[in-house]
């Protein structure tokens, strides 16, 4: 009787990390397992075509296998993949983006780029942290989800928020245990700029003037702001009204530029500043913006690639479905000094009809940069009166820039000349890429 236990050799690791053996012919997925490694696991689940198991313990451990830096790691579902090595990591997304490319696009690109990399600690400016008071504990819970569960974990700090935010989790567990709101507080989200940072507590319930109180001396002892969500992201405010949802005092540089982008704390940036800066680099070098050239940003958001494109002289057009991010990407253009070479319309782009390519003119060039579900109904709008030369697919679901491309490549008349990923996400399975297309000859 093995109770489930049994020995094996990892072969590879799956698109979530996992590592793959066989027995008995049939695909076991461990939790935690490395390449080349040999293990001891326990069977967790057994479906016709596959097992999961969880990692007992290592019996020849992988060159790659490194020792997590945080405690919470194994537990909390933030990070997946602190045992790897950083190198391993980046190997393993390239792999991720190549095998959907031709898997599901059937389609390979001319040129693999070199992988874009930034801190593997500290980088993660934005987070949404769950709350909860555990009352047979008389306690809070501030953090991640563990893993494949709806619990929170059991955290003090963490790594992969900028230190002097991780260092937050016990004073904030401490507040929340405080306010007479504590059973109707369920997240906290983090938003942190170049020179300013935003906790922005969601509360279910009106805070009490003592409530008040204990969040702003919070606020000023640890040099955040506070501020409140008691519905929707439109109902964000300041605690104390020093500032306002048009001024919302948090902003990022793309220095290459000279641009400084404002945003609101629930407005989407990218989580990991430096690596959106070699990123929107990258994108620049791809698409090579130039005066006389007319250019549209699909998915533009808050003018993240907008005013770069801007800045190298180009007319642009960017698009957003959000009336709010495409109100703050026209402020950013005029606080930038670029209004005139920016123009920006609300759509949906998930939708066709609301695309009308040939009512918005010729481009010469495109920059796409949808949010996970892709960009498939803007690729089947292109034809050949409106074809742009050139398009540069920022990513952040291989799996649906695979299925784009595989349109783009295989049914629009484009040729994959190159992708590469970027390390947005240190320590997690999630890939973000880069693709450029150009139209074949």
């Amino acid at each position: 009787m093995n109770d489930g236990v049994y020995t094996g050799v990892v072969e590879s690791l799956d698109h979530d990390a996992q590592g793959v053996t066989h027995r008995d012919g049939k695909v076991v997925f461990i939790d935690g397992a490395l390449p080349g490694e040999t293990v001891r696991y326990r069977l967790r689940r057994s479906k016709p075509s596959f097992d999961t198991a969880d990692l007992l313990e290592v019996l020849r451990p992988s060159p790659l296998r490194v020792a997590p830096r945080c405690s919470h790691f194994g537990v909390c579902g933030g990070c997946g993949t602190q045992h790897l090595d950083p190198a391993g990591q980046l190997a393993t997304k390239q792999r991720v983006l190549e095998d959907h490319l031709w898997h599901i696009g059937q389609t390979r690109p001319e040129h693999m780029l070199p992988p874009i990399q930034g801190p593997d600690w500290g980088y993660r400016h934005r987070a949404r942290l769950s709350a909860r008071w555990v009352s047979k504990k008389n306690s809070v819970l501030v953090g991640f989800h563990e893993k494949r569960s709806s619990f929170i974990a059991d955290m003090h700090d963490c790594h992969v928020l900028p230190a002097r935010i991780g260092r937050l989790i016990d004073p904030l567990r401490d507040l929340i245990g405080r306010l007479s709101l504590r059973q109707r507080l369920p997240q906290v989200e983090v938003a942190l700029g170049d020179t300013t940072d935003v906790l922005v507590f969601r509360v279910m319930d009106p805070a009490t003037d003592d409530d008040r109180a204990l969040l702003r001396a919070f606020g000023e002892c640890w040099s955040v702001q506070v501020w409140l969500q008691p519905n929707g992201p439109e109902t964000v405010h300041p605690l104390d009204g020093a500032v306002s949802r048009d001024s919302p005092g948090l902003s990022y540089g793309l220095p290459d530029y000279g641009l400084q982008l404002d945003f609101a704390p629930t407005e989407f940036t990218q989580v990991n500043p430096l690596v959106n800066r070699a990123l929107v680099a990258r994108a620049m070098s791809l698409l090579a913006p130039a005066p006389g050239e007319r250019i549209a940003d699909w998915f533009c958001g808050l003018g993240n690639f907008t005013l770069p494109i801007a800045w190298h002289g180009a007319q642009v057009l960017g698009v957003e479905g959000s009336v709010a991010l495409t109100r703050r990407a026209a402020a950013n253009a005029q606080r930038n000094g670029l209004s005139e070479r920016v123009d920006f319309a609300v759509a949906n782009l998930f939708e066709a009809e609301a695309i009308n390519l040939a009512g918005r003119g010729r481009f010469d060039k495109w920059l796409v940069d949808p949010p996970r579900d892709g960009a498939i109904e803007l690729c089947k709008a292109i034809n050949p009166s409106t074809a742009p030369s050139r398009i540069v697919y920022v990513s952040c679901n291989p799996a649906t820039l695979a299925r784009d491309a595989g349109l783009l490549v295989n049914t629009k008349g484009y040729v994959l000349r190159a992708a590469g990923v970027a390390n947005m996400f240190p320590h997690t399975t999630h890939v973000e890429s880069v693709a450029l297309f150009e139209r074949s000859s």
